[in-house]
């Protein structure tokens, strides 16, 4: 079982920029990939960045450029730097984790909401 407690989220200006974390913990886990996705009213769910074991990234065409993904050299703790926001990132983060074992994880999410 891992748990995952996510921070950083809050209120930002449009061009802003925010640092969302989200740390890791559980009795015994092999973290494989970890990343953030996010939700916004009345949309889907849609990834926003994946950082996995083998160090590979991938971005949402709507961050690339914005959004830089990094964990610590403990793998457990997954960051996203997150710069010139805009509304339309206005969203529900959550941390997301799988393991080696095939078993998801998600965060209980974070709120970030561009607004001026």
């Amino acid at each position: 079982q891992v748990q995952l407690v996510e921070s950083g989220g809050g209120l930002v200006q449009p061009g802003g920029s925010l640092r969302l974390s989200c740390a890791a913990s559980g009795r015994k886990f092999s973290i494989y990939t970890m990343g953030w996705y996010r939700q916004a009213p009345g949309k889907q769910r849609e990834l926003v960045a994946t950082i996995n074991t083998p160090g590979y990234r991938n971005y949402a065409d709507s961050v690339k450029g914005r959004v830089t993904i990094s964990r610590d050299n403990a793998e457990t703790t997954v960051y996203l730097e997150m710069n010139r926001l805009r509304p339309e990132d206005t969203a529900v983060y959550y941390c997301y984790v799988d393991t080696t074992d095939y078993r998801q994880y998600w965060g209980q999410g974070t709120q970030v909401t561009v607004s001026s």
